[in-house]
């Protein structure tokens, strides 16, 4: 009798932790816009968060396609839940995918493997007016030392995370571009909350702005530039996770109208119920979206390994493939949602509901906003004018 690989064993994980826990918690951690702990805490318990670290450190070595499943199953139940997994995919992909070779770092992602740390981050600054390639804060290195400060408009559970990975200057003379990441453990840093956070949706993400001030050994300095994280990892895994947890929310608005509409079908089964036509438009519509994803991150995860994979990930036409991808997801899901809504009528509006989409409406409406559409179509309309046809 074959044995079951990781990653079948983490979807059903996360299935069962879907249906048993995020689900239960989902209208709490929504009302109170507090941080979704039990969901969190029950990833932890069944290795979730180490799917990314590679199995030679303790992981379960998980491909794009596989942790974009994940995290749209954990997200249909409970989209903040579904983004605070996403998000620390991001992090930890980085440690796995450019910290190879780093005694620090290999040792960071065993030990994140073992006792499943939850690593979040701090990209954005006061003063840079949202463009995360740009610094102002410079990590200051005296000896084996660095000394780390920076003033953060947005710190997505920042406050319950184990680790924070942060974006700042290589150092005080480097120009705004010249970026580098380090990692801050618990114990490093100490946060000040300098905002509030009471959004309209993804609100278990629990992102206010903080004022983070660190110190630690200068080997937890991520090795190399920023720019190369960012372009060959940070991107595709923003993108490509982001777009399947939105297909995810977006599953389960159009699973409660599935709901809905078998519901009228049984009250008169000779007759089709004029609600099944929308619900097999809005069906081909989430299927579109699925394929988007799904079809991106399995051409990711065909890439040859090593250097030459990588540097294709710097090229226009894969900045503009992600690029896009996330421009449509965040387009699509607000309109599935929408679709669903328009089927259920009245009970999808109401929040008392069991068949209620206002939550998954309210969080696919963020999905425009996280890293601004405009600011995208912008860079992709730049990259346009230069790209060549073959």
């Amino acid at each position: 009798m074959s044995q079951s690989s990781p990653y079948e064993s983490l979807l059903v994980a996360a299935r069962a932790i879907a249906a048993d826990v995020a689900a239960k918690h989902a209208a709490d951690v929504d009302k109170q816009a507090r941080f979704p702990s039990e969901t969190v805490q029950a990833m932890k318990e069944a290795r979730l968060l180490s799917a990314v670290i590679p199995r030679d450190f303790g992981g379960a070595g998980c491909s794009m396609h596989e942790l974009g499943t994940l995290c749209a199953v954990i997200s249909g139940a409970c989209g903040s839940s579904g983004m605070v997994l996403a998000m620390h995919y991001i992090q930890a992909a980085v440690l796995a995918r450019h910290c190879t070779g780093s005694a620090f770092h290999e040792q960071y992602m065993r030990d994140l493997a073992r006792h499943q740390y939850l690593l979040a981050s701090i990209t954005s600054e006061v003063g840079t007016f949202g463009d995360t390639r740009s610094s102002i804060c410079a990590v200051e290195v005296e000896g084996d030392r660095f000394k780390l400060n920076k003033e953060a408009t947005t710190g997505s559970y920042c406050a319950h995370a184990d680790a924070i990975l942060v974006t700042c200057r290589a150092n005080a003379a480097a120009a705004a571009s010249d970026q580098v990441l380090v990692l801050v453990k618990q114990g490093d840093y100490t946060l000040t909350q300098t905002s509030t956070w009471d959004p309209m949706g993804m609100r278990g993400t629990c992102s206010p702005g903080f004022r983070l001030e660190s110190a630690g050994p200068a080997e937890q300095i991520v090795p190399g530039m920023f720019a190369d994280s960012a372009a060959q990892t940070m991107v595709p895994y923003s993108h490509i996770l982001w777009a399947a947890l939105w297909w995810g929310i977006a599953g389960n608005a159009v699973s409660r109208a599935g709901t809905f509409v078998r519901g009228q079908a049984r009250k008169s089964p000779d007759i089709m119920p004029p609600t099944a036509v929308l619900l097999a438009e809005v069906s081909s519509d989430l299927q579109a979206m699925r394929n988007n994803w799904q079809s991106l991150a399995t051409e990711f995860d065909n890439l040859p390994e090593g250097a030459d994979g990588r540097e294709a990930l710097t090229t226009v036409r894969w900045a503009l493939r992600f690029n896009m991808l996330k421009v449509t997801a965040s387009e699509a899901a607000p309109k599935i949602v929408h679709q669903a809504l328009q089927i259920v009528g009245l009970l999808g509006y109401k929040n008392d509901s069991p068949l209620s989409v206002g939550r998954h409406y309210r969080d696919v409406l963020s999905a425009s906003l996280m890293i601004s559409n405009e600011r995208i179509a912008a860079k992709s309309a730049k990259m346009l004018l230069i790209l060549k046809d073959d």
